[in-house]
Formats: C-alpha cells, structure tokens, sequence
C-alpha cells in the first residue's frame, strides 16, 4: 500500500518513485541494508512446539483415568494394574501427538512452494539470487515456466500469462499486463498488473518490481491466516469436555464432601478412603473415550466408503450437525465440464440435451427434437466450424470421457459428435487462438476447394464478416439482432462462441498477412459448466434437513447467480454480494447480513475466511470446501474443512478435516447423513455406559449412607473398586462400541441438524441414566445383602467375596440386559431383530464367556484378579432373574412414554 492506495492503483512511475528504485534494480548495498529491515523473504511456519503438543495430548488422555489409576496404584496395592493402565495413557497421549503434528504440516507445504533462485535486475545488470534474499524493490525477470519467487508489479510483458489457481481458483491462465486498475480492493484475479509469490508463469516473459515479501505477500498472508484461526474445536468434542469436566467437579466435591462426613461422624478413616476411592472410580466414565474413538474410527471408515476420506477422526461426528455447508462452485457444485445447451444457427434458435463430455444428446427446435442434424445446412455447417477449427481430443477412458486440451474447444467437439458428425479434412494452416485479436482460424482442404472456419469472439467474428448463412442461403448480417441474442446469452450466463467460414479455391493454401475478411457468418454456440444432477438433488436434501447451502466462487456474478438458481440455492430472490463489496464491509457489517446472502463472486482469499468466522459468531456448525492454497485459513477456521481430492493442492489437503475421493457436493450430504448416523450411536453408546457408572457410584453412596444400620457395609463392600474399574472399562470395550454398528435409521436427512447449544446433560438423560442406574445399584446390593444373610451357614470359603461376586455379576447381567433395549433410544426392543446389529451379539458372548471365568478362575487357574470366588450355583437363578430387570425396567419406560406422545399427538 501507499498513499492509501494497493500497488495495483498506481502506475509503474508511481511504484518506482515509491519504492525508491529504478528499472535497473537497486544496487547491491542499498539491496543488503533492505534485507536487513525487512528480513528474508520467507515464510514463518511457527507451529505449536513438539513439547506442547505432547504435554496438552498427555494432559487430555490423564484427564480421564488419572483417578482410576491412583485409586488402583496407592488402595489395592495393584502396581501392576496401575502400570498397564499408565501405559494406555502414555499410548494415547503418543497417537494424539501425532495426529495434532500433522496440522503443522499445512504450514510446511506453503513453505515449499517457494523457489531457491530468481533472476533479478541489480546495478543494471541480471544476476541469480537466492529468492530469501529479495526485497521490496528489488527488479524481477520472469520466464515461462518460471514460479513467481514475492509478490510483483509488472514493468513490462510480452503475452504473459500465470496460473493463479492457487490463490484464485481459477483453472485458466490469465494474462497479464502493466496498466493500472481504479476500483479499491479488487481480489488478486483481478489484479492484471500483479504477479504473485507461488504462481506459475505459463506463457511470455516479463519485468516487476518486488512490492511484498515473506508474511506481507498473498501467500505470507495466507500462511499468518492459518496461524492465527488455529484448530477449531469439534462441537462433539466440546460438550463430552463439558460433560466430563462437570461430572469430575461434581463427584470431587461430593466425595470430599463424604469423606469429611464419613470422618466426622466416627467412621474409621480407611474404611472412608477406601469407600470414596470407590465411588469416584465408579463414577468416572473410563471408557468413554476408547468408545468416542472408536465410533469415529468406524464412522470415517463408512464414509471413506462414500467418497469422504476423514483426517481427523471427530470430523465425523462434526458434519452431521452442520447447520452450513459452504461450497465451490466450479467442479463441485457443477460438473467443470463445458456443454453447449444452446445454439442460434441461421435464424432459428435450438436447445441441447445433455451434460459434460459424454457425446449423447439431442437438439430441440420448439421443443420439437430435430430428426436430422446432418441435413439442416445451417446447423450442420456452425457445428463443423466448431469441430475443424478447433485443437481439442475427446477421449474415453472405461466408459467415462476427458478432454485433452481446452474445455471451451471441448465442449464445440461433444456438440458436434451429439450431432454424427465427425469428419477428417486435412488442415492446411492455422492461425492460433490470442487474446489480441480473440479468434482462432483454420484452412482446411476439400473437394476442388479449400474451407477457412474461424471462431471466437462473438463482436470480432462479426467484424469480420460480410453477409450470414441463413436456411442455405447467403443472406444480408443482421449485426443488432446477432449482438442482442449474444446479451441474452450472456444474461443466462453463457460463454458465447461465434463461427464464420469462407471458401476458397483450392490454390489457397496458407494465411495471408492479416485477419481473414469476407466471411459468412454461421451462428452462435452459447455453453456453461452445467450443474451436477447429484448437486441439485443434494441440496435438495439440505433443505429438507434443515442446513443451508452456500455458494461462494471466485466466478463473475452473472454466472454465481444462474448457477445458484439452478440448484436451488439462496431461493427465489438471490442476494449476491461480491468480493469488493466484501473489501468495503467491516466484521460488524458482515455479520449482520451473512445469514441473508447465500451467492459470493469474485471472492478473496481473506474473503472465504472472513466469512467463516462470522457464520460460526452467527452460532452455526460451518462445513467450508475449498481446493487452492488461497482456500487453507477458511478450511481450518470452519468447523469442518472439507478439500478436493482431485483438483486439490497439499496445502489445502493438509489444512482440512475432511478430503471428497470425487470433488462432488452429493459427497458431503452423503457424509453428513453418515455423521448424524454416527452421533446417534453415540448417544446410545453414552446412554448405555453412563447408567453402568451411575449404578456403580450408588452403590458406594448406599454402602456407605447405610452402614451405620447394615453393619456388613463397614466390614466389605458390595463390590471392590478393581470389579469397578472392570465394569467400566470392559463394558465399553465388548458392549458399549458394538453399538456403533447399528444399522442406520430412517429419516436422518429429514429433521433439522442438532441445535449448537444442545447439551448431554438433559431431561432425558437424567431420567434414563438415573432410572437404569437405580435398578442396577439397586439388584447389585439386593443380591449382595440375600446372599450374605441366606448363605452365610449354608455355604463353605469366604462369604463376603461369594456376595461380592454374586453383586459384581448382577451389574454385568443388569447392563448386558440393558443393552438389548439400548439399541434403541426410543424404540422398542421388540420393533426391530435381534440379528440386525451381529456385532452386540458377540460382545454380550464375550462378555458373558469372560464373566464366567473371573467367576470361576480361583479353582480353574488357582488365582483371583478380580478379588473373585464362586458363588452358589443355586443362586445363578437369582442372579439372572435380577439381571434381567433393566431391560424390562426400560421397556416399560418406552411404553409409557410411546402412549404418552401417542396422546399428545391425537
């Protein structure tokens, strides 16, 4: 900047005087002292250090089995059980450090796209410097092929053009000149005097002056971006923090609050600590994050399996309560195949059937198709120009079709061959397509006589012709009636084509000097990037789901809008806002309207970032797509970036959740149906094992609140904190992640996403976890205290460990019962088979098979991990008949409810 005003404002005279240099460059000591005070031109990747990461990975992990560990390791004497379970915390906190290292990475491959030499103009003369050693100033030479090494304003160009799909998006060169633009922030594909670090020259050679370096180029900025927004947290991960914070805090100071009481009305101090040890262990939910893990694990591998590849395993959940998803347009949203769909031939106008490169369709006159194509002379003359003069192939590959070559030319030879054409006539010459003169032409030999075909720019191929072709006849060229019919294609947002021809005697052989003249005007070829019929249908779906489609594209407006229109984006009266308008709007100002605009053109990189942030302000769960380097600080400041498998750069790649195998918008409802599919098994998982810990700490609270009138309290209790501990951990592990293969439900894409402040802590889950969690502490000490007072002549070893075990069986029963109703939040067990979900029928097998040897596993294996020793067998009746009253218990809780609902409905 200067004066106020961007460096592609000024004119070169102005850069020069401002930047105090010359065209000869700055000389090799005033070039020393400007490293010095602007530095290198590099980028800083300054990520998160290695011990941070690790000692933040090592914290989370110790957050949720620290308890559990030292209640093992300093109570029972188990060193050995403490050790293996510090292991699983050192093994997590490993893998966490090594996921979160890979979010640096991003940072590391913009660092790559930087060069080690450019070719730089000082003291008049050209000499190789390393490009860290640029400045602000400093006179570039550029070549085709070369990568632009800082951010540049052109001196001078011979028909250079750079590719900038890595900032912009923009798949076609575009070419480049040395004139001053007036409009105020104008986005870099706009800006045709600059050139810009980490982008391609393709084509010519020029001169610029040096404007920005390191952090202050495009890329410096987009890099700062990335440090800046930081990793947002996923909304899944947010509220289990929450949840498990609230449930340490709360069982904290429940059990200090205990403990002191316990002490204070005269209960022995270890009978205290040993009780308290206890119900903090049991309440705690250790497996809770083994089973997260998993569901996300299994949820990624179901989506990999529909074109989402997910890099970070909570990306899973995240999609499934998008309430925005944000995406590209070209290749996403629309095929990035060019099709003809319409074409004014003569003065009759058709439509074209068909989309992308597949040569299958049909043209329609009145909506009447046209039976022959090949002999309607106007037509088929404008569809062989299109053909002939034109340097694309159309090749099949396994039944699919590509262009090799422009997509433009592309799309003249799919219209052709839709049509049977597909003649060979031998070119002669050619005049190349330039943006100077906008046409291309080529002369081809035929039967006594020789054929120039010209197309391009609808205005200069009219200029260059003297009469139009019109039922087989030369007639007089209607200019204002052609001109008006190219404005309405391109108020429909075509790309317009115009063809011409003229023959020639067969003595013609090569161009002349000069632009062919004397040509018969054959009519107009009007094309687009046509939408995905998956896209429409996709966002259909949104709609019906609830989640709002945005599209932001560095596209014109004209174009944005009517491919808005045609999926079904933004509704009736589409709000289009622009990226210089964007440039204008202050955070407040964006914020304000960023819930009524659903269309963005010409965007900026900051642009998609910007809005991004304050759609999350705005409350939103945001999915943002994106595929260049200019995409990566919006990727990461969304809740979910979501990059290009196939048209996207590493850096992009790096900087997301989530990668689509196909670049398809249906990919992410896809996914987004897996995610919601995914958090309704977690949320059955977390309402089967939060009872487990709910039922466990009753009983340490009932154990400890009636030993002063149950005195077999104070000598044992119903179950050790190791048996807990068990509980907790194996549960998850054999029947709590088998429920994340439960098959999906009906109508997920049909209510709206979650509401953001939606919290575990509710109504329902009060109600259900303490209903479970009563019937099972409840059944444990009815167990405990019957075998106790029954057996205690009847049978033979100790009987406080025979109670024990008998309790510590009846909580596994009660929750392995449970879980077959728990398939369902709501539901029945007896609506759906008991085959359907094979995978909970073998962790209840495992679950029971293991059960029976801890029972048993004193007389089987001579010792008693689990402080165990058989009961009674007589008493495996009561056990079981017990065990089976959650199920029921729950059962009877969804009939109530189902009728209660039935009631209010009627």
């Amino acid at each position: 900047m200067q004066n106020g005003k961007a460096w592609y404002q000024l004119s070169v005279e102005q850069v020069i005087e401002a930047l105090e240099t010359s065209t000869d460059g700055l000389s090799t000591e005033e070039a020393k002292k400007r490293l010095s005070k602007y530095g290198p031109n590099e980028l800083e990747a300054r990520g998160t250090s290695a011990l941070v990461r690790f000692l933040r990975q090592f914290h989370n992990a110790l957050y949720y089995v620290l308890f559990a560990a030292a209640g093992v390791a300093f109570f029972l004497d188990k060193y050995l059980d403490m050790y293996v379970i510090l292991a699983v915390i050192l093994a997590s906190a490993i893998i966490g450090f090594m996921q979160e290292g890979k979010a640096e990475t991003a940072l590391e491959s913009l660092r790559k796209m930087t060069v080690p030499n450019s070719t730089v103009i000082r003291n008049g003369k050209k000499l190789t410097v390393p490009v860290k050693d640029l400045v602000p100033g400093d006179v570039v030479v550029l070549e085709s092929g070369d990568r632009v090494p800082a951010d540049l304003r052109l001196l001078s160009v011979q028909s250079l053009y750079a590719d900038e799909a890595m900032l912009t998006g923009e798949s076609s060169p575009v070419q480049k000149d040395t004139q001053p633009e007036d409009s105020p922030g104008l986005p870099p594909g706009d800006q045709h005097c600059m050139c810009f670090s980490g982008t391609f020259v393709t084509r010519g050679n020029g001169k610029g002056i040096v404007t920005a370096t390191g952090q202050e180029a495009e890329i410096g900025k987009i890099a700062g971006m990335l440090q800046e927004s930081g990793r947002v947290v996923p909304p899944i991960i947010r509220k289990v923090n929450e949840f498990v914070k609230l449930i340490i805090i709360a069982i904290l100071a429940f059990g200090a609050i205990t403990f002191g009481a316990g002490v204070a009305l005269g209960y022995d101090y270890e009978f205290m600590f040993l009780a308290t040890v206890g119900m903090i262990v049991a309440v705690i939910p250790e497996g809770l994050p083994a089973a997260l893990m998993s569901a996300f694990a299994i949820g990624a591998m179901a989506m990999g399996r529909r074109n989402a590849l997910i890099r970070r395993l909570p990306a899973v959940e995240t999609l499934g309560s998008t309430t925005v998803i944000c995406s590209d347009k070209t290749g996403t949203l629309t095929r990035n195949e060019m099709t003809v769909v319409r074409i004014l031939a003569g003065a009759t106008e058709y439509r074209v059937s068909g989309a992308g490169y597949e040569p299958h369709g049909e043209f329609f006159r009145d909506a009447e198709a046209v039976s022959s194509v090949l002999d309607n002379k106007d037509l088929s003359e404008l569809l062989r120009a299109g053909y002939l003069c034109n340097n694309a192939d159309l090749i099949e590959e396994g039944g699919h079709y590509r262009i090799k070559g422009d997509p433009t030319e592309g799309a003249l030879i799919v219209s052709a061959l839709k049509a049977g054409l597909e003649e060979a006539h031998p070119r002669l010459d050619e005049i190349p397509f330039d943006p100077e003169h906008r046409y291309m032409a080529t002369l081809h030999q035929g039967r006594g006589e020789n054929v120039i075909y010209v197309k391009g720019a609808p205005e200069k191929v009219l200029e260059m012709c003297h009469d139009q072709l019109v039922e087989g006849q030369s007639r007089q060229l209607e200019r204002e009636q052609l001109s008006a019919k190219v404005d309405e294609m391109s108020r429909e947002a075509l790309r317009s084509l115009a063809m011409a021809y003229r023959v020639v005697s067969e003595d013609y052989r090569e161009f002349g000097e000069g632009d062919p003249d004397g040509l018969t005007f054959l009519g107009i070829q009007g094309m687009f990037d046509p939408p995905r019929e998956e896209a429409i249908e996709a966002v259909r779906k949104c709609d019906t789901a609830g989640i709002r489609s945005v599209m932001i594209t560095g596209d014109y407006p004209v174009t944005a809008q009517a491919v808005a229109r045609q999926i079904g984006i933004g509704g009736e009266e589409q709000k289009v806002l622009t990226g210089e308008e964007l440039a204008q709007m202050s955070d407040k100002e964006l914020y304000d309207v960023v819930d009524e605009v659903s269309v963005y053109a010409r965007v900026a990189p900051e642009h998609k970032f910007r809005i991004a942030q304050q759609l999350r302000k705005r409350g939103h769960i945001v999915a943002m797509t994106g595929d260049g380097v200019n995409d990566a600080p919006a990727l990461k400041a969304a809740d979910i970036g979501v990059a290009m498998g196939i048209t996207g750069t590493e850096v992009s790649k790096e900087a997301s959740d989530m990668v689509l195998a196909d670049d398809n918008f249906a990919s992410i409802v896809a996914a987004v149906e897996e995610g919601r599919h995914i958090f309704t098994n977690i949320w059955k998982m977390i309402l089967f094992l939060l009872p487990t810990n709910g039922g466990q700490g009753l009983i340490m609270i009932s154990a400890m609140a009636l030993s002063p009138f149950i005195l077999v309290f104070r000598e044992r209790l119903p179950v050790e904190p190791i048996q807990i501990l068990w509980v907790n951990l194996f549960m998850a592990v054999a029947c709590a992640i088998p429920l994340v293969w439960e098959p999906k439900e009906k109508g997920l894409l049909e209510v709206p996403p979650r509401d953001p402040n939606w919290s575990f802590i509710n109504r329902f889950f009060l109600w259900r976890v303490g209903l479970v969690s009563i019937v099972s502490a409840g059944g444990a000490v009815l167990v405990f205290l019957l075998y106790h007072n029954t057996m205690n002549d009847a049978a033979t070893g100790d009987i406080l460990t025979q109670a024990q075990t008998a309790a510590f069986t009846t909580i596994i029963l009660i929750q392995v019962c449970y879980l077959f109703t728990a398939r369902s939040v709501e539901g029945s067990a007896f609506t759906f088979s008991p085959f359907s979900n094979r995978v909970v029928l073998l962790g209840v097998g495992v679950t029971l098979a293991v059960q029976l040897l801890l029972v048993y596993s004193l007389p089987l294996f001579g010792i008693a991990p689990l402080r165990t020793e058989p009961f009674a067998s007589q008493w495996w009746v009561v056990v079981i008949l017990v065990g089976t009253i959650g199920f029921f218990a729950v059962e009877g809780e969804k009939l109530i409810w189902s009728r209660v609902r039935s009631s209010s409905r009627k």
